[in-house]
């Protein structure tokens, strides 16, 4: 659980589930994090809100906007019936990857864009 943020100290908290069992196993652990971090106690629920209402963002001027190159979406969780990070295997990572590229695929509109695998990219499409 501790070793990824051992490593690599300047992650913030370092501190990850290998298993959907680990929060329940260390649940003094993830709970203390889940709260002090997040703020989100034991007594709280989860509310999804799938629309942009309520959603702030800094106001651009159109001229500052076309500073904007490109965007990055951070997934952080895991598909069902696949393990959590620390547990999946490369070729359940292929898998998931593949979930996600397909599913990101039908994006139509402002949403659409391209796929870049980190694996394999070229530097300057990098830079």
């Amino acid at each position: 659980m501790i070793f990824s943020g051992i490593k690599n100290q300047d992650s913030g908290i370092g501190l990850y589930a290998g298993s959907h069992n680990s929060y329940t196993k260390f649940n003094k652990l993830f709970d203390k994090v889940i709260e002090e971090y997040h703020g989100h106690g034991l007594d709280g629920k989860h509310v999804s809100d799938m629309t942009c209402e309520g959603l702030e963002n800094a106001e651009f001027a159109e001229e500052d906007a076309a500073m904007v190159n490109s965007t990055r979406i951070r997934v952080g969780r895991n598909l069902a019936n696949y393990p959590l990070g620390p547990g999946v295997s490369r070729e359940q990572r292929n898998e998931i990857m593949d979930k996600v590229v397909e599913a990101c695929g039908k994006f139509e509109g402002d949403l659409k864009g391209t796929f870049y695998p980190l694996k394999g990219m070229d530097k300057k499409v990098s830079q």
